[in-house]
């Protein structure tokens, strides 16, 4: 009897603690989706006649704050940003006003996604809280879309802004003063609304501001604007696109790079600048090249005895003397580099860079031959600027060529006169390569250029149409493209940016939205419908 009862005491004490076990399991249970939600405001959300500078947020549960300095948008800014506080998990905001508030106008603050429950991070996205320190709020808005005016990915953290034109308008505001309204698209979105504005007339810009003091930095900024005046209330959507401008032409005082080089720096395009060097009332004979990678051209001449020159740098309207001491330097040695060696594709282009300007060139001294030695006719051009020596001849599907350069055929600024040289190239089967045929609809002028290009915008190819409405891609390496067309309005060959000062508009530019497969041996044709 009693080894029974032992038996069941113990089988008691056995389904006791498997019980404890189960009780004691965690398993976590739903996970909170919820914003938190506000319970009050003090004052309240809208009120008029604000003369205060404390506003409390009262939460149903504890939120804690993200990022608020980057995602608070104040309209109109402030002076001084409004202290948020508490910077720890809590129930409540407390904001305080730090600057002078305008009377009679709207503020509005846009807390973009900062609000953020304490446990799971949900946000309360884009809570704007709205006072007027005037008798009413003002209730316009306007809405529109931005978009980079070139590439297809547009900037995250772009500030959308309202000048208005009144009696103290000018030009040169976005430069000097804050705007009257703003808004930000934040970190992923491309389209913008600013809300509780006053009927009026108002200059409509973008800003990729990247000091955040909302006024424009032509050499740091980004900027949009709508080209004509907009005047509210209105019902209509406002396209922008962002684009950086091309400061004017300014050129920085150079220096001594070599014996016979100095670099001179630059703000702008350097294309047709000139540099004139002058030796008292001497002119030294000179060159300007490309500097790859820098902000700067070459400026060569042969190496003179004068302790200090007179450079004169004139484009545009810019136009100045230089003064610039010489040391007693080596001059730069010359040296040849190809463009590839190995497989030529169709669509490339075999060529050498110089390390110095070429001044001579002896084209008996330089053959082309396939791999029969058969001779290749050719065809020679060089650009001064970029310093590259250029080859054109017919090529046939797999051969095989030398180019051959037997010394004297190539002479620098300085007389340095290459070694032999000798390249090797081949070419592949045609049928390795895919052609692409664009059928393009709806032109709304001529000419364009179109371009493949890569999901960053590396461009694969280009080809440029007067006034055909079919493009022809031949020989294209097999690859996925991205098509973009561009409305060449100056007809200069290339895509040019816009300018606020001349009120010019970038050149318009419309991707294709499918990606573009070329094939080994395919020839693709595409429509492109470019909406007129």
């Amino acid at each position: 009897m009693l080894n029974k009862k032992i038996f069941i005491l113990f089988s008691i004490l056995v389904l006791a603690m498997i019980g404890c076990a189960k009780r004691g399991t965690i398993t976590g249970g739903p996970k909170d989706t919820l914003s938190p939600v506000l319970e009050r405001s003090e004052p309240k959300n809208g009120t008029v006649n604000f003369n205060g500078k404390s506003i409390k947020l009262y939460f149903d549960e504890y939120v804690k704050l993200k990022d608020v300095n980057k995602q608070l948008v104040v309209s109109p800014p402030m002076n001084s940003a409004p202290d948020i506080t508490p910077t720890v998990a809590s129930k409540f905001i407390n904001i305080r006003i730090t600057d002078t508030l305008k009377s009679n106008t709207t503020y509005s603050l846009n807390f973009g996604q900062s609000i953020q429950d304490n446990n799971e991070g949900n946000p309360y996205p884009q809570f704007r809280y709205v006072f007027s320190t005037g008798s009413y709020i003002d209730s316009l808005k306007i809405e529109g879309n931005i978009k980079d005016a070139l590439e297809t990915k547009t900037d995250n953290f772009v500030n959308v802004m309202l000048y208005e034109m009144d009696e103290k308008y000018n030009d040169s505001i976005i430069y000097k003063e804050k705007p009257r309204y703003v808004t930000n698209t934040l970190d992923s979105l491309t389209s913008f609304k600013i809300e509780n504005i006053k009927a009026g007339k108002y200059l409509l810009i973008a800003l990729k501001d990247n000091i955040a003091n909302y006024k424009f930095d032509p050499k740091k900024d980004k900027i949009a604007f709508y080209p004509e005046p907009i005047t509210l209330p209105s019902d209509q959507k406002y396209n922008l696109q962002l684009f950086s401008e091309v400061p004017a032409f300014k050129a920085i005082k150079p220096i001594q790079a070599s014996g016979g080089r100095m670099l001179l720096g630059y703000e702008g395009n350097p294309k047709g600048i000139r540099a004139t060097i002058k030796n008292g009332n001497e002119i030294i004979p000179s060159t300007v090249t490309q500097f790859p990678g820098k902000d700067s051209v070459q400026v060569w001449f042969k190496p003179i005895k004068a302790d200090s020159v007179t450079v004169n740098v004139a484009k545009d309207n810019f136009l100045k003397d230089f003064v610039v001491k010489l040391k007693n330097q080596k001059v730069d040695s010359l040296s040849i580099t190809p463009s590839n060696t190995g497989t030529l594709h169709p669509r490339q282009q075999f060529s050498l860079t110089l390390s110095t300007p070429l001044v001579k060139t002896d084209t008996t001294k330089i053959s082309i031959v396939d791999v029969n030695k058969k001779p290749i006719a050719f065809k020679t051009e060089y650009d001064s600027f970029e310093q590259r020596f250029k080859f054109s001849f017919k090529r046939e599907e797999e051969q095989k060529y030398s180019v051959t350069l037997l010394p004297g055929a190539l002479i620098d600024l300085y007389d340095h006169a290459n070694d032999t040289l000798s390249y090797k190239l081949s070419t592949k089967k045609l049928s390795e390569y895919g052609n692409l045929m664009i059928n393009l609809k709806r032109v709304k002028q001529f000419p364009v250029i179109v371009q493949l290009t890569d999901g960053k915008g590396k461009v694969f190819a280009e080809e440029y149409s007067d006034n055909a409405s079919t493009v022809e891609f031949i020989g294209l390496e097999p690859n996925k493209f991205t098509l973009r067309v561009i409305y060449d309005t100056n007809k200069n060959r290339k895509w040019d940016t816009g300018s606020f000062t001349a009120r010019r508009q970038p050149e318009e530019v419309i991707y294709f939205g499918t990606l573009l497969e070329v094939r080994s041996n395919w020839d693709v044709t595409e429509d492109v419908d470019l909406g007129g």
